[in-house]
């Protein structure tokens, strides 16, 4: 199936997000668990639904299809699709009456984090999630080292503010450890990321 951007472009999917195709291949032994950050996190959230902890989901990135072809009454292939909209940030759900948004990151940069990996639109968002009450943070994965960390939205917001007046355009790894949380990588769940909710 061809998948398109707003503007016609191609998409093509990471190698990662094919990886998600291929559980089947997968090995799930301790060690190997969690081949990428979406992933470990999904197994997180159906951790916590299962369990009544919280009720985490991915948000569905809206589609436009444009082109089916059936070749049988019993089986329909997209063949061209567009991304509709610009989607805004990757989880949302209820913590105990509480309202949580995140997005979720990864980098093999080992020193620093890109700003360039967020969106304008994702910034604004999480501030209007902020200015509402909701939790709102990134979950940032350090793809070298194995090493994830929670960084709240007004944080990252500062971090924004400052390449906007000119500052530097990623945030050290330094300044993560600083400002953020660090999730140790567990067994169940993956990636407790509740557990340093229930510190702020």
């Amino acid at each position: 199936m061809n998948l398109n951007y707003p503007n016609g472009k191609r998409y093509k999917p990471k190698e990662s997000e094919t990886a998600t195709t291929t559980k089947n291949k997968k090995n799930n032994s301790y060690s190997n668990r969690g081949m990428t950050l979406e992933e470990d996190l999904n197994e997180t959230n159906e951790f916590y639904r299962e369990r009544k902890i919280a009720v985490i989901h991915k948000k569905p990135t809206p589609v436009q299809i444009v082109q089916v072809d059936y070749p049988n009454r019993s089986a329909a292939v997209i063949k061209e699709a567009y991304f509709k909209l610009a989607s805004t940030t990757d989880y949302n759900g209820v913590y105990k009456g509480k309202y949580i948004d995140f997005e979720a990151k990864e980098t093999q940069n080992p020193t620093s984090f890109p700003l360039k990996n967020f969106h304008p639109h994702q910034i604004e968002h999480m501030e209007e999630v902020l200015n509402q009450g909701g939790i709102c943070f990134v979950i940032l994965r350090f793809t070298r080292f194995e090493q994830v960390f929670l960084l709240e939205a007004n944080h990252l917001l500062t971090f924004w503010e400052r390449m906007a007046n000119g500052g530097r355009k990623s945030i050290t790894k330094e300044e993560i450890e600083q400002k953020g949380h660090h999730i140790p990588l567990g067994f169940q769940p993956r990636i407790d990321y509740i557990k340093i909710i229930d510190r702020f």
